[in-house]
């Protein structure tokens, strides 16, 4: 670590411990001290959104200083970790990184520790991949060093179910204290010593999948699930631990999930944010049947915008919530997936790829030729109502695929990427006139903010497009 930015990370971590002194008589000087310290291109938006959330007392600010009721040990480490290493300080290695290789670096990485699963739920890949393919210990510590050099302090396990490799997974956290761990999980596995686990290393949050009431959760992942979820839900807020909620909407659920009472619920449960995913109908097995309607979706799209001006919760809409992130974040723009064979996916739902961390490097996986083309294609769309090539682009993936010389990564049955488009063409036909109605609403408050071309675009992403001489005023989607 250079001189300064060890000075750096030195005056950030002596700011949160004053301010975990006296939170809410310290918390407004907070951002005074993280601009003095850190360049104006280093989260500007979310910078002025969390400036605006103290100042005006909002729910928001409610959120924040939950943070601070959090385990003190716990919360001063994963402030410190989450904040500064894995964000303030690691962003500019990232955008520097971006330059130099001229491919997209990510922020975040995903890796599935084993394709095991304890569950066998609707519409969900990992039920049938088996209990036979892990990452081993040795594997995700490479992969976490690997990503360190680039800058990405943030991985994230999905499955399988991680927690069937808790043990592993806390030796990890205690070797990367730098780094934030975040587990989706179906939270079966939470027990006492875990919990004891998580305060001692102080830097693994759980994101535990639940989908709105007990009989649209049980529906889908078995009698008894919720009545687990809410138990160890409980353990963890007994211990004053961090957690969220993930939660998988689909046609069957959607009219629980987008409930006010369905969120007072996670509020109420302790949870700190809710990871809204639309579902995707990935693998052979998978019935486009589950996916929500146009109608739901816009109910969805307005439910989370709504509860975001009232509710202190953290709520991320991974489908509608493209504006914020300038469109598609995949293909390592803003994280990548690597499956439990260890093939580095773009996007945990898309599930091809040219490259396997057994064989390269992750620096040559993202420059393999599939993500060389997301690097060149984004985004997808400006409407970033529509940021997927794979759900709102549909003809976009099997072309890049076809044009990459892309493999199928799917552990039990192979699927062309153009049998998958004949699950996700029809409902993005449905949803693009609704899309496009919703982005041109003049009485949408962020219309204006949509207006701008580069909105939600990183200096790098801008930069990348004047590489590739794409002008997205006059060029909305890539010439594919």
């Amino acid at each position: 670590m250079a001189l300064t930015q060890s000075a750096e990370r030195a005056a950030l971590y002596k700011l949160i411990d004053y301010v975990d002194e006296d939170p809410e008589a310290r918390i407004p000087k907070i951002m005074d001290t993280i601009d003095k310290y850190t360049p104006a291109s280093v989260f500007p938006t979310q910078r002025a959104a969390f400036r605006s959330a103290i100042d005006d007392r909002s729910n928001w600010y409610q959120l924040i200083l939950k943070a601070f009721h959090l385990n003190p040990e716990v919360r001063r480490r994963l402030l410190k970790t989450f904040i500064v290493d894995a964000n303030i300080l690691a962003w500019p290695v990232q955008e520097k990184a971006r330059d130099k290789y001229a491919c997209n670096i990510p922020w975040a990485i995903l890796l599935d520790p084993t394709s095991a699963c304890n569950l066998r739920c609707t519409g969900c890949w990992a039920a049938e991949y088996g209990h036979a393919l892990n990452l081993s210990y040795e594997d995700i510590c490479s992969i976490i060093d690997q990503g360190r050099e680039l800058g990405c302090h943030v991985y994230i396990y999905t499955g399988g179910e991680p927690l069937v490799r808790k043990d592993d997974l806390i030796r990890i956290c205690e070797k990367y204290p730098d780094c934030a761990f975040l587990c989706f999980t179906n939270a079966t596995l939470i027990d006492e010593a875990f919990c004891q686990d998580m305060i001692r290393v102080a830097n693994f949050v759980p994101a535990i999948s639940a989908e709105g009431n007990e009989h649209t959760t049980d529906e889908r992942r078995g009698d008894g699930t919720y009545a687990k979820i809410e138990r160890a839900m409980d353990l963890l807020r007994a211990h004053d631990l961090p957690f969220g909620i993930s939660c998988c909407w689909t046609r069957a659920n959607a009219d629980a999930v987008a409930t006010e009472q369905n969120m007072d619920w996670m509020i109420e449960k302790g949870a700190l944010f809710c990871w809204y995913f639309h579902f995707m109908p990935v693998g052979r097995a998978a019935s486009a049947d589950l996916m929500p309607t146009p109608e739901q979706r816009e109910r969805m799209y307005r439910f989370v915008r709504e509860m975001r001006g009232v509710k202190p919760l953290f709520t991320l809409d991974f489908q509608n919530d493209g504006e914020f992130v300038g469109g598609c974040i995949a293909g390592g723009r803003r994280y990548l997936h690597i499956n439990a064979a260890g093939d580095v996916e773009p996007c945990v739902f898309i599930h091809y790829a040219n490259a396997n961390i057994h064989d390269v490097s992750l620096l040559d996986a993202l420059r393999s030729p599939l993500f060389m083309k997301y690097y060149q294609s984004q985004p997808f769309n400006t409407n970033h109502l529509r940021p997927c090539p794979m759900l709102e682009n549909p003809d976009d993936l099997p072309r890049m695929v076809v044009e990459t010389g892309a493999r199928s990564t799917d552990l039990v049955e192979k699927e062309t990427p153009e049998q998958l488009r004949e699950k996700t063409a029809p409902a993005a036909a449905a949803w693009a006139p609704v899309a496009e109605r919703l982005w041109a609403d003049e009485a949408d408050p962020l219309h204006e903010t949509r207006q701008r071309w580069n909105e939600g675009q990183a200096e790098t992403d801008v930069t990348r497009l004047a590489r590739l001489g794409r002008d997205l005023r006059t060029q909305p989607e890539p010439q594919l």
